[in-house]
């Protein structure tokens, strides 16, 4: 199996596009990659070899999406017979009316990205080995007004448009809990107790970004592949500029952006979709079967209090929208602001939808690491907010 360089998909060799370029054969998932890799380096397609020339190498019914949907519906559909299925129903229909905006809003972004943003802007603002490089990830995850489950089509956007590993950890701990939008729903739930908690979440994830450069300039976690060296006389301004001038608004221009930044977006989807719907059945389950006294018993003001609180926001994780009040319940019932923090942070920290898509798309050293060095910050930071408030 190869890996394509544009999407990081695994290929079939022997089914997948291949080209040939600087005495190497690269392969493909499909002809979208294979042609954006041709214009990117200028090279002809007369090259190109395939066995599956105008469609994706995969059949339909074999997509990790398809398959995944097709079980969460058979056990709705199974719920109407089966009474104990019900609840389990009820739960993922209500996860799926809380989210579906924000990860079709993430794909869609994801897509404008694919097919607007140029790989050399990322690779020369999110990818140099530098502090300030963080500081712009984070500062970037705090302008997007999407929840968790939304921000990690725009996260794996942004590795395949080139951005380094530590760069996208920063951005996808920074936008469920930094970003405007929850921003005034924190104020509006907790006050000026919002403060501590959208502050430490954007110190965490400064501090995180920084460890994780640390990691990479020491091999400890894998680079991305897809950053591109960019001439150090190159300017954004000036090449926006020229794209710009050169762009002539036609009927057919404008089909062929809707068709790119709708491919985009269902690229992003084969990727990131399958793991969002996992996520949400496993919640679901969690959600109808787990009591909800258990919440309000087990996590008070204590050491004991904070690991029940991260264990269960693991498996509960919902959607920013949906656990910033559910975060605020278990304020109001025990009067510990840290758990609240803690229940808020584990949604992204230790949620398997995050690790297991780092792991499959990003590289497994980074996803192995991302709670290994987030959880003590999480669980320190929300001793000290018992402590002080």
């Amino acid at each position: 199996m190869a890996t394509d360089p544009v999407c990081g998909m695994s290929v079939d060799e022997k089914t997948g596009l291949s080209l040939g370029w600087e005495g190497k054969t690269h392969y493909f998932c499909g002809p979208r990659c294979q042609e954006r890799f041709a214009r990117e380096h200028h090279i002809s397609l007369e090259a190109a070899g395939s066995s599956c020339a105008a469609a994706p190498c995969s059949p339909w019914y074999v997509n990790k999406s398809f398959i995944v949907a097709v079980v969460l519906i058979v056990l709705i559909a199974l719920s109407y017979f089966l009474p104990i299925l019900v609840a389990f129903r009820t739960s993922l229909l209500g996860y799926a009316r809380t989210i579906w905006w924000a990860v079709l809003a993430g794909l869609l972004l994801g897509g404008i990205i694919d097919h607007y943003v140029p790989r050399e802007y990322i690779s020369l603002l999110l990818a140099e080995q530098k502090k300030r490089t963080i500081v712009r990830a984070v500062f970037l995850g705090f302008l997007m007004s999407a929840c968790s489950h939304g921000i990690l089509a725009l996260t794996i956007q942004l590795h395949k448009k080139g951005a380094s590993n530590p760069s996208v950890v920063a951005f996808l701990l920074a936008s469920p809990w930094a970003n405007m939008a929850i921003t005034v729903l924190l104020f509006g739930l907790f006050g000026v107790k919002a403060l501590y908690i959208i502050g430490a979440a954007i110190l965490i994830a400064i501090n995180t970004g920084l460890i994780f450069q640390v990691l990479e300039k020491r091999g400890l976690i894998e680079k991305n592949a897809r950053t591109m060296a960019v001439a150090k006389d190159f300017s954004i301004m000036q090449d926006m500029r020229k794209r710009i001038k050169g762009y002539t608004l036609t009927i057919k221009t404008l089909a062929q952006d809707v068709k790119g930044v709708i491919g985009g977006a269902f690229s992003l989807a084969d990727m990131v979709l399958w793991w969002i719907l996992i996520g949400i059945g496993i919640a679901s389950l969690a959600g109808a079967y787990i009591p909800a006294h258990v919440f309000h018993q087990y996590m008070g003001p204590t050491m004991l209090g904070l690991l029940i609180t991260l264990a269960l926001a693991t498996i509960i994780e919902v959607c920013s929208e949906g656990s910033a009040p559910m975060a605020f319940e278990i304020f109001k019932q025990t009067g510990a602001l840290g758990n609240s923090f803690v229940f808020l942070m584990a949604g992204v920290v230790t949620d398997y939808t995050e690790i297991g898509l780092l792991w499959h798309n990003v590289g497994r050293k980074t996803a192995l690491w991302l709670p290994l060095v987030t959880v003590p910050q999480v669980i320190l930071l929300g001793f000290l907010a018992n402590k002080i408030f």
